[in-house]
C-alpha cells in the first residue's frame, strides 16, 4: 500500500486539506472538517494556523 499524504484536488473546499488528510486515513471528508472545525473552536483558533502550514507544506494532489 503506498498512499502519501497530499491535498485533495478533487474533494476541497478552501485548500484541500481536509480532504487530503480524509483520503490519507480512509475517513470522511465531512467528519473530518467537522472534527477540524470542533478541534479549532476549542484551542482558541489555534488550528487555523495548523490548516495554513498544512496547506503549505502539503503538496497539490496530481490528478
Amino acid at each position: 500500500m503506498n498512499r502519501k499524504l497530499q491535498r485533495s484536488s478533487t474533494d476541497c473546499i478552501l485548500g484541500g486539506v481536509c480532504g487530503g488528510l480524509a483520503n490519507y486515513f480512509e475517513f470522511d471528508p465531512t467528519l473530518v472538517r467537522v472534527a477540524y472545525v470542533l478541534l479549532s473552536v476549542c484551542t482558541a483558533f489555534s488550528g487555523t494556523l495548523a490548516y495554513i502550514l498544512l496547506w503549505i507544506v502539503m503538496p497539490k494532489e496530481r490528478v
